[in-house]
Order: structure tokens, then sequence, then C-alpha cells
């Protein structure tokens, strides 16, 4: 290597949208990144739709946002390959998707659909459900059982009754399913650790247990604090998952599903119904077997790859929300640890509350990096600062301006202890999200939003020696997949042909270039 030893540093929702009254980080006391961005301009980049592989019009997410930048090239990503199939009408004639129906119609059992019920299109779209469902009836299904998580953070909170009324007219359209469950996202698609939330929905799938009565889906949001946080609730005479039945969830992003798959598997397991066939729309990654109906795109052969290559150690860093984002998506979707890795999950704050601890741990993540950054044999230190995301998920304004400036603060201890050690700083944000915390809801107010946005991120290099990002031309449209060029290129490593965006590095400062 003939680079220099580095930190890239994932600003979890660092998003650029104008200021205003809805925009948390313009509202927040930052000098540290207001500074680093004044001293040391870099691009915004493109983190959303096509350029990350998603379809167009799409928001960016932490999932994405961190595979392209490990792949270093737009890759088509579950949610896209799902669309084209339900829009060629594919999914409905699912080769799959048929077998399991037409032997759920020869013994007599139903077929149970678990997903995200909103539009959000960042874990699922609720149009799939329409084809699904469809595809249900045509294959001569007898019974179709919908489970509907509500959503209130990729969507607008409040809108769960609006999303529950959709699912029902789909419902009615194709002549199959019926509500069965509903339950919040905050249990159902918990990526905490808390095992207790996972377990709660698990029981109100697969045994009708630990939940209230509901009349109606329409009912069983009345009265909660968010759609989010709709406590389980069975509807009407719902008798649970029966020897022979088949589940089939809906989201196709894997990371807050997994938790609930793995769970639902055991519980099966464990009580004598391991014939019920598990399903998904897209590839999870989960020990238990499932059969996805649509499969994912090769991310290989990207920075993981490069410095395995290399024999460059590297040490990644992260809260428990975002571990799986500076390990498994970052390497490409690839779960075996690596030779030169380690790994280092800082505990994260006790409870769910984050609204309570904006600052969460970021703390003791500052203090991980530093140590790492001090050490002579490790030339790349990843981590993720989690606060701006996470934080910004709960919709609360207030909080979320809070989890900006200790944000700030740690960049700041981070950015000087590198700058001791003679080591650059990439910062730079995965997707939009804290700069636009209110949407228009369907009655024209303006309600919370804790989604994501379709904001370009920043971009800030600060070097160790020289260094500076440039945009190439003034035309050109820089995009998160150039992270993995750029950060090959400050370490000094040859980049691999599979990595087709350029690096952001100038010329002048450049120590390997690609072929």
């Amino acid at each position: 290597m003939t680079g220099s030893k580095g930190v890239l540093l994932v600003l979890d929702g660092w998003g650029e949208g104008p200021p205003g009254s809805d925009n948390a980080l313009a509202a927040a006391n930052t000098p540290v990144l207001d500074r680093l961005r004044s001293q040391y301009p870099g691009p915004l980049l493109a983190a959303s739709g096509s350029a990350v592989g998603l379809p167009e019009g799409v928001v960016g997410n932490s999932e994405i946002g961190h595979l392209v930048m490990g792949a270093g090239r737009p890759l088509e990503y579950d949610s896209l390959l799902v669309q084209r199939q339900a829009e060629s009408g594919e999914l409905r004639t699912h080769p799959e998707l048929r077998r399991v129906c037409q032997g759920l119609a020869e013994r007599g059992g139903a077929l149970h659909l678990v997903g995200l019920c909103s539009d959000g299109r960042i874990h699922s779209d609720i149009a799939h459900f329409g084809e699904l469902l469809h595809g249900a009836q045509a294959s001569g299904c007898p019974r179709v059982w919908l489970h509907a998580v509500t959503d209130g953070r990729d969507v607008a909170d409040g809108t769960a009754v609006d999303y529950l009324a959709q699912l029902q007219k789909m419902a009615d359209e194709a002549d199959a399913g019926e509500y069965a469950t509903v339950i919040g996202r905050n249990l159902a698609m918990d990526k905490s650790g808390r095992r207790e939330l996972t377990e709660r929905a698990c029981w109100l799938i697969v045994d009708a247990q630990e939940a209230r009565a509901g009349h109606d889906a329409v009912s069983a949001v009345a009265g909660s604090a968010s759609d989010g946080d709709i406590p389980p609730t069975v509807i009407r005479d719902y008798p649970g998952v029966r020897a022979g039945d088949a589940l089939l969830f809906a989201n196709f992003r894997s990371d807050r599903t997994s938790p609930l798959v793995g769970a639902v598997h055991d519980r099966l397991t464990q009580s004598g119904r391991a014939d019920v066939e598990l399903l998904s729309l897209a590839e999870y990654d989960t020990r238990a077997r499932v059969t996805a109906l649509v499969h994912r795109t090769d991310a290989s052969g990207g920075l993981a790859d490069a410095l395995e290559a290399a024999r460059a150690r590297s040490v990644r860093i992260a809260e428990p929300e975002k571990f799986e984002h500076v390990t498994f998506f970052i390497n490409g979707r690839d779960a075996r640890r690596r030779p030169y890795e380690e790994h280092i999950q800082v505990p994260g704050t006790a409870g769910a509350d984050y609204t309570s601890r904006p600052d969460m741990n970021v703390a003791q993540v500052a203090d991980r990096v530093i140590e790492a950054a001090g050490r002579d044999d490790v030339p790349l230190v990843i981590a993720n600062l989690a606060n701006i995301d996470v934080v910004g998920h709960t919709g609360d304004y207030a909080a979320t301006v809070k989890a900006a400036e200790a944000t700030d603060l740690a960049v700041e201890r981070i950015c000087a202890a590198a700058r001791e050690q003679g080591r650059w700083v990439l910062l730079v944000g995965d997707h939009g999200n804290a700069e636009q915390m209110a949407k228009t809801g369907p009655d024209g107010s303006r309600r919370p939003y804790g989604g994501h946005t379709h904001n370009p991120v920043p971009c800030v290099l600060v070097p160790s020696a020289g260094q500076r990002l440039v945009t190439r031309l003034p035309d050109t449209s820089e995009t998160l997949p150039s992270v993995a060029p750029t950060v090959l290129d400050l370490l000094g490593i040859p980049i691999p042909v599979t990595i087709s965006a350029p690096s952001l590095l100038s010329t002048s400062g450049r120590t390997e270039t690609k072929d």
C-alpha cells in the first residue's frame, strides 16, 4: 500500500435539504460539521432511486446505502427486482406461489401473508399484497389470512387506517384474503435485539396469543399513540397457524424481518408444526429455511474483497441498530468474518425510547473509533454513527435536533484523534432522513415524519495530507457507490475491475488509479 490510513465514518440519515421548519439538521447546533463542510467542500452524492439500484423515485435506505458503498457500483436492489415481476404479471403466476397454493387447496390449508402495510417502499410496497392475493386466488388457495404490520415510520404517522383500508380493497378485488392480526412495526420489525418484542409478534401470528381482540382491522389502531406501536391484535376469530398451512412474508427487505421469521420458525418447530412452509417475497438472511420468490443480485467484488486481497486490516464499529450495515451489508451481504477484519459492536442503549436518549451510545462508539485509529496495524476503520437516523425515525423533531448535536460532538473527537494520528476521515451520509421531519397527510395537514428522503447526502474528506474530493465535471451527478473506490484510492489499494463507480479523489491526491 502506498496510500495513507483513514476512517470511513458513515453518518446515518445525514441528508442535504433546504433549511426550514421541518429540517432538524439545519436547526441543530453543529459547529464541527458546519466548519468541516466549509473548509473541505465535497460533492453531494445521490443516494436514492436508480443512482443506487432502487426503482426510480424510491428513497434510499441504510441497507442499500451501505451495500452500494461497499460494492462500488449500483446494484439492482430486491425491491426493483420484485417490482419488475409485479409489473410484468410474473409475480401472480410465480411457479413457487402456484405450487404452494395448489398444495394448500389439496389439503385444505391456509396461506398467511405477513408484511408491512404501507407504500414507503423501503421495506415493502402494499401493492405487492395485491399481486400475491390475485395469484393465490388464481391458484385455488382456499383461504388467505392477512397479518398487517402498521408503519408510521417510512410513511407519515397516523395513516395506518388508510393503508388498512387499501389492503381490504385489494382483498375484495382479488376475492381472497381476510384480516387475521394487526401489530405495529416497532414490535414485529424490531432490530435492536429485544427478543421479547419479536416474540410477541410471533405468538400473535402463530398462535393468536398475547393479544387483545379486535372486531376489525381499523378498530385495532384506535387509541394508539403511533402507528408503529399498535399492540398485538387478533381480528375476530382468527385461530392461529394450523399444521399444513404456509406463511409468505411479503417484505422485500430482509434485515428487519429476519428476526420474526426465525422466531416463527422456532415456534412452529417446537410445537409440532414443522410442515408449515415458509416463503418470502425476496431472499432473507436467516438460519430458517425460507423459499424466496425473487433472488438477489450478486454484490461481491467490492471494498471488502479488495481489502482482503491486499491483506489490509479493518475494524468495523457500530451500535446494534447499524452493526450489520458496517459488516454484512458493506461486505456485499457476505456473513463470513474475513481474516483481516475486526468487529466491535458497542452496546446499545437500554429500552426502545430513543427520544429520551438521543445521544444513544455515540460517545462510546467514538471511544472505540479513536482506540482503533491509534493502532499502526489498522489501515482502515469503518464506523457508523446511528443517532441522526435512529432518532429521526421517531418523528420527534426536538429529539432529532439533540441527536444531530451529539453526532457533531462525536465527529469532533474522532477528527481530532485522526489528525493526531495522521489519518484522513471520510464522512458520508447513507440516505436522507432528519432534514425532513414532517409531511403532508391525506387530510392536507402537516404530520410528523420519521422516514427517509430523496435528498442527496454530503461527502466530506478531512485530509491527512493534501488530498481533496472533486466533482469531475459540472454536469456529472456523483453517487454513493463512489465511496468504495475513493476509500481504496486513499489507502493506495488497487481498485477491482468489478467496481464501476469513479473515485472522487482528485488526480493530484490520488495514489492508485483504476485501469
